[in-house]
């Protein structure tokens, strides 16, 4: 009689063999190599895409640039798929995304990049985040179209039960965009029409068209990898959404690097690839890359390290440095200050007993009389404050939106008698989306926003 399946024992040493061997087939599968390799392949099925529909690429970040060559890239969103899961349901007034607007309204829509993990049909973000995004914009933007208020998801992503739970918070969502005060005249003129989500992925069926959409701007949300049901193992090698969790595998390379050197990274062999990839990332950091000051208010600027504002009696200059230093040594001139305040969370947490410090140093700045400026400056060149860190995104923001708040009034004009206290969140959200708005690439932490507050609302 034959031995049944069940019947089978092995011994532990048996069992722990197996389990390795396993756990080694599922990394030699999850390697560097598969994942670019996997990345090129979902990037081939973008640029049909892009092709097929004539609009251009728009990246969700961060996954979204590995599958964009950045010569192909015409912009960046911010769409959050945690603002889709089930029962969250949000509209971001942080990440307001308006900078699409000009994109669609010139080109007739945009295809949104992004891509999601094994399994998914589709990311969150490009399932119900972007649908409600397009939903509150036109019942602001468009309120006489009410054709245009009703919510679009994708009906094999989204049940009719979820669909009708997310359209019932619609008008809190468009409460919450018009308490911003944001100029509704202006981004009307950016549009001919509405927007309306349409979904694309590798099951879609792909027909080359030109096709003007009559009634609505299309914004494509473009599912870049393809659906893997099963183990990676069963797949030759691909991974669905290689783009993603790049801090657990990526050693440091960013989508830039890679499609510059990306014929050179697909041809390396696997053993030599880890070793490539810290080199060429060493590389990049060496070359010099300093982005201009990004403005956010008529006179308030911020960038990344070392600030290119040189600290003149016209311009102050905050630089924030990653290193803990005394408070005592911080202020260099009347119109330079370098604050350490250590690095990432720390950092951010640290932010909070330094904005005191940093708030003085601006405020005598500003009302510093004209007749004791420096000579050789002339008295009518309008004064600036240059904030720069790490990263130009998350600490120099968050020190510009502590600024803003105290010092500036709705048009971003000095205003010396602004109160030092008394602000709360509906006062800084909207401080926050003036910034947002003039600078979508901005990053500031939870963390960072955490110590705004606690300093502006004491």
């Amino acid at each position: 009689m034959a031995t049944a399946t069940s019947e089978l024992v092995f011994s532990p040493q048996a069992n722990h063999n197996f389990s390795r061997i396993l756990g080694d087939l599922k990394r030699s599968n999850l390697s560097i190599t598969n994942r670019l390799r996997s990345i090129r392949e979902d990037a081939d099925f973008v640029a049909e895409v892009a092709a097929a529909f004539g609009r251009p690429l728009i990246a969700n970040e961060r996954c979204g640039s590995w599958y964009i060559p950045p010569s192909q890239k015409a912009g960046s969103a911010y769409f959050k798929s945690t603002d889709g899961h089930v029962g969250q349901w949000r509209f971001s007034t942080r990440r307001l995304n308006l900078q699409l607007l000009s994109v669609i309204g010139e080109h007739d829509g945009c295809v949104i990049v992004d891509s999601t993990r094994r399994g998914k049909r589709m990311p969150d973000a490009l399932s119900k985040t972007v649908p409600i995004w397009c939903c509150v914009l036109n019942r602001i933007l468009f309120p006489n179209t009410t054709a245009a208020h009703e919510l679009f998801t994708p009906p094999n992503a989204v049940s009719r039960s979820e669909h009708a739970q997310i359209e019932a918070r619609i008008p809190e969502h468009v409460a919450s965009l018009k308490a911003l005060g944001i100029d509704v005249h202006a981004l009307r003129q950016l549009l001919k029409k509405p927007i309306r989500p349409v979904w694309i992925t590798q099951e879609s069926q792909l027909v080359p068209t030109d096709e003007v959409f009559e009634d609505f701007h299309p914004v494509i949300c473009c599912t870049s990898s393809r659906r893997v049901l099963g183990g990676e193992m069963s797949e030759g090698g691909y991974i669905q959404g290689a783009g993603d969790d790049t801090e657990n595998w990526a050693l440091g390379l960013t989508p830039p690097v890679f499609w510059r050197q990306a014929d050179v990274l697909l041809s390396t062999p696997e053993p030599d690839l880890s070793d490539l990839v810290r080199k060429l990332v060493a590389d990049h950091a060496a070359e010099v890359d300093v982005s201009s000051p990004k403005q956010v208010a008529p006179c308030l600027f911020v960038g990344s390290l070392p600030p290119t504002d040189q600290a003149t009696p016209a311009t102050c200059t905050v630089a924030i440095y990653s290193k803990t230093t005394d408070p005592s040594e911080w202020v260099k001139s009347p119109s330079l200050m370098e604050v350490g305040v250590g690095k990432h969370k720390v950092a951010s947490r640290n932010l909070r007993t330094a904005l005191p410090s940093i708030s003085d140093f601006a405020r005598q700045f500003l009302e510093r009389p004209a007749d004791l400026e420096e000579s050789g400056a002339g008295s009518s060149e309008p004064r600036r404050i240059a904030v720069a860190c790490e990263t130009g995104k998350d600490i120099s923001v968050g020190v510009a939106l502590a600024l803003l708040c105290q010092f500036f009034d709705d048009e971003g004009n000095f205003c010396p008698r602004a109160l030092s206290s008394g602000y709360n969140k509906s006062d800084i959200r909207v401080k926050l989306s003036h910034i947002m708005t003039q600078f979508p690439e901005a990053n500031p932490s939870r963390t960072t926003l955490q110590s705004v507050n606690s300093f502006l609302m004491g």
